[in-house]
């Protein structure tokens, strides 16, 4: 339950339908399956199934922020969001790090 503010300025309290948490979780389990399909059963080549993996991770993302905690109903301070969205470029970053260190070693092994 949240509180918002109507037009006179007086503070309601908005329950959250299970509507909305049915439809996030439809979408979780839809987009889950798509990836879990595409890194099973080999459908591209290497690169394409990552970039294709990460923007479903991206999707995700967004699926559980909007529909499960409510990211845009918040009436806390906006650096709130902008720490958010740093915190997701981090983690980003750390992954696409991560899959670009570990194919060095792909890399090598093919060479030798």
């Amino acid at each position: 339950m949240t509180t918002q503010t109507n037009h006179t300025g007086e503070a309601v309290h908005v329950k959250h339908s299970a509507k909305q948490y049915i439809i996030g979780y439809i979408l979780s389990l839809v987009l889950t399956a798509i990836a879990f399909v595409l890194a099973l059963g080999h459908a591209m080549s290497f690169k394409p199934l990552i970039i294709i993996l990460m923007i479903l991770a991206a999707f995700q993302i967004l699926v559980q922020l909007f529909f499960f905690m409510h990211i845009n109903e918040s009436d806390g301070p906006p650096y709130h969001a902008i720490g958010l969205g740093l915190a997701l470029l981090f983690a980003f970053a750390f992954a696409l790090m991560s899959i670009w260190i570990m194919s060095f070693g792909y890399h090598a092994q093919l060479v030798s």
